[in-house]
């Protein structure tokens, strides 16, 4: 009896030593730049012998362990790890300061980064861009433009010469979900689309997603590019900025209050009107021609406690034309562009779970006014957005990260709606509908190490989309002609559509520098852009799923191998991937441009589908750095009431597409880029036979896409000169940077057009196709300060 006695005392006494040994902790706290005490995104924290999280959009990260003495590193891309050693006895807060590289030597820089996501991460598709990586790339003008370096990318092709539009894994350009801090921007270009809106100056970090999107990310068919700005620098005040070829800019920051508040406002205005000025004499009938744009970034942020947290920030940009021909007494004025404000706050429940509640505006319009004589004519269309959204992080233990949430939005578009005016008579024709929606949305995900070689990412999204009143419904005749209508009124159902939206991607480890990769995702889209042109203008419409028009519906899957070599020098993937795509909209054949009535008449409705494979080769570390991206891809579309019910190329439908990008730090004086791209032509409609009815000359098109317009390519050239600092004036930093656009001049083709001579009379006619290019070699000189 006392033998079972002392092993039961033994037993009880093993399992409470266990007991307490297994008592668990958390760590968690902030990731932060040292010099300004900006919060660092998707910063890396491992820990050894245990699987490495990565901090979120607001630089919060946490981990739970078991008791015990753990070595924990923070590091990022260009910053210096911190490495700390911790004796983990109860829960505890640990905030990492970095220090950015450009303040180390160029050693520390080169042998301390460490890059594993490539391998290490479930993740597919997804690239993170630094803004010094972003602004060390050739540029059109000098204009540092973010879109143009992730076109650089594989996987994404541009809309055309000069355009800031993009196109992922064969979709429209509508299909990507593009986001500065939360709020959606609808038009992304200035200058008809030829530089984007994003203002360096003020730009944080940047990430694109093209596969496998995560269950947060929605309202989307092909990809996330999440833009965030600035914080500002809430330890010293600072001025940055610059003078180019065709616009200039400056950025103000600091602090409010020290450690605790701080702004940034970054503002930039192109003087293309000044120019224009001088070349247009007063008495000619062009006189007071012009266009300009310009755009203001601006944010605050206010730390009430290390638990509570608040952002504002907003953008405000616009473009205008103006044209005027004093023989006409005709004036056109073009206004157009995009305004967003976000308001987020970030909480702290406990250690592990971090909430950010966001309200976000995003408006668009477009605006076309023009006189002659007494005759007025307007013409409005645009979008304007309301959204409220909740996410939350959760991290139970520390082979799993749960991100759940839910946002509502409420859509408002306004259509092509046309007014006119002459004399005391007012055209006010009541036929386009400004049309209402909702949008909601609820998910979660979990990223889960299920072990040290095999880890997901699987996320379970629900949309719903509400058409709502009030809404006339019009039964037609034949000819157009209204009979009846249903009405909808104030806040009623007009039509519903939702569904669920599963979101997997998986990954096998197979050694600690290669792994294998797969994802299947659906997505549901409601809203959509609807463009009779190949590249993105701001004329294109905006419009929402309605009781004719179906959310766009796809499934995009893929398998990838990636690996690192060279201790993580050398970053390497091979993706391979298939995208089908339900209920795409075109214009029906024979369109013309009719504001008097909806659009949605004249739009036809088919299928597409996507596949291919992306080869990407990244040199991340040295005084050589750069990467070469090719894409081997075919894009498809069918509809029945188009060309002939056949299939036909998308207008996007690149079969190559290679880009070279290299940058090398000579010296502390130099550093030196290029970038060299190369694609096949775009697919286009063109006249193929020629016949006179009468005596008037008329054309036959081929069928839909079926020519290929001359190959595309081009090399870009860049160096940017940093002089010495002057010991008395230590803090003043400027820099000079010389670019070439289009080094060697290629003639690429922006359209083709036919010219004809002579006369069918005598038998002179001759009809000769032309084409129109429109940028030869651009040389250009920025000057940048900062101080």
């Amino acid at each position: 009896m006392r033998l079972k006695v002392q092993m039961l005392f033994i037993f009880v006494f093993f399992i409470t030593i266990n007991v307490f040994a297994q008592k668990k902790y958390t760590i968690s706290g902030y990731v932060k730049d040292i010099e300004s005490g900006e919060t660092i995104i998707a910063a890396n924290i491992g820990v050894k012998g245990k699987n490495g999280i990565m901090s979120n959009q607001y630089g919060f990260w946490s981990v739970t362990l078991t008791q015990g003495v753990y070595q924990i590193a923070a590091s990022h891309v260009g910053y210096k790890p911190s490495i700390i050693t911790i004796n983990l006895v109860n829960d505890t807060s640990i905030n990492f300061l970095l220090q950015n590289g450009t303040a180390l030597s160029e050693e520390v820089i080169v042998t301390t980064t460490k890059r594993e996501n490539n391998v290490r991460a479930a993740q597919m598709g997804k690239v993170t861009l630094q803004m010094e990586q972003i602004k060390s790339v050739p540029a059109l003008m000098g204009e540092v433009d973010l879109l143009k370096v992730v076109q650089l990318l594989p996987g994404v092709r541009n809309a055309g010469e000069g355009s800031a539009g993009i196109y992922v894994r064969g979709g429209g350009p509508d299909q990507n979900l593009i986001l500065l801090d939360d709020a959606v921007v609808y038009n992304t270009g200035h200058l008809f689309g030829f530089f984007s809106v994003f203002n360096s100056d003020a730009i944080k970090n940047v990430t694109l997603i093209k596969g496998g999107m995560p269950a947060q990310y929605g309202g989307r068919l092909s990809s996330v590019l999440d833009v965030s700005m600035k914080e500002g620098n809430n330890k010293k005040y600072q001025v940055e900025g610059g003078l180019g070829f065709i616009a200039s800019r400056v950025s103000i920051q600091g602090p409010i209050k020290k450690d605790r508040s701080s702004f940034i406002i970054s503002g930039r205005r192109t003087y293309i009107d000044a120019f224009a000025k001088g070349f247009v004499k007063k008495e000619s009938q062009f006189a007071g021609s012009g266009y300009f744009f310009y755009d203001v970034n601006a944010k605050a942020n206010y730390k009430f406690s290390e638990k509570d947290r608040l952002y504002l920030s907003g953008y405000f940009g616009k473009d205008v034309f103006d044209f005027s021909n004093g023989k006409q007494s005709l004036k056109i004025k073009i206004p157009w562009g995009n305004a967003t404000g976000t308001l987020r706050w970030n909480h702290v429940f406990n250690r592990k779970l971090f909430v950010n509640t966001t309200t976000v505006f995003s408006d668009y319009k477009f605006e076309f006014r023009g006189t002659q004589n007494n005759f007025d004519i307007n013409l409005a269309s645009g979008i304007r957005d309301f959204n409220l959204k909740q996410d939350f992080d959760y991290y139970p233990a520390s082979d799993h990260k749960i991100k759940f949430g839910w946002q509502f939005t409420r859509h408002r578009f306004t259509p092509s709606v046309v007014t006119g005016k002459q004399d005391s008579v007012t055209f006010n024709p009541q036929t386009a509908q400004i049309k209402f929606a909702n949008e909601t949305a609820f998910y979660l995900q979990d990223d889960w190490d299920i072990s040290k070689k095999v880890k997901i990412n699987v996320g379970l999204r629900y949309s719903n989309f509400k058409q709502k009143g009030t809404y006339k419904i019009y039964k037609e005749d034949d000819y157009g002609n209204k009979l009846d209508s249903t009405v909808f009124a104030k806040g009623q159902t007009v039509k519903s559509y939702g569904g669920l939206e599963p979101r997997l991607t998986m990954r096998y480890e197979l050694n600690d520098a290669t792994s294998l990769k797969a994802s299947a995702t659906r997505n549901l889209q409601y809203i959509h852009l609807v463009s009779n042109s190949g590249t993105t203008l701001p004329t294109d419409l905006w419009v929402p799923s309605t009781y004719k028009v179906k959310p766009q519906i796809s499934w995009l899957y893929a398998v990838g191998l990636f690996k690192n070599f060279e201790n993580n020098m050398y970053e390497t993937s091979v993706e391979v991937y298939y995208k089908n795509m339900q209920n795409q909209i075109e214009y029906k054949e024979g369109y013309t441009n009719n504001s008097l009535k909806d659009s949605e008449d004249d739009f036809t409705f088919g299928k597409g589908w996507s596949y291919g494979s992306e080869f990407y080769i990244n040199k991340a570390k040295g005084k050589f750095t750069g990467w070469i991206g090719y894409t081997l891809s075919w894009t498809w579309r069918k509809f029945d009431a188009l060309n002939g019910g056949k299939k036909y190329p998308a207008k996007y439908d690149r079969r190559n597409d290679l880009s070279i990008v290299a940058m090398y730090t000579a010296n502390k004086k130099w550093k030196l880029s290029a970038a060299f791209v190369y694609g096949t032509g775009n697919a286009a409609t063109l006249p193929q036979r020629f016949y006179f009815i009468g005596n008037v000359l008329s054309q036959e098109y081929s069928n839909i896409n079926q020519y290929r317009l001359p190959s595309y390519h081009r090399l870009d050239l860049s160096a940017v000169l940093t002089p010495k600092k002057n010991l008395k004036r230590t803090k003043y930093k400027t820099e000079w940077v010389f670019s070439v656009y289009n080094a060697y001049s290629r003639q690429n083709p922006y359209f083709i057009y036919y010219d004809q001579n002579g006369s069918p009379l005598n038998g002179t006619l001759q009809i000769q196709a032309k084409q129109v290019s429109l940028f030869p070699i651009i040389p250009a000189v920025t000057f940048n300060f900062k101080f």
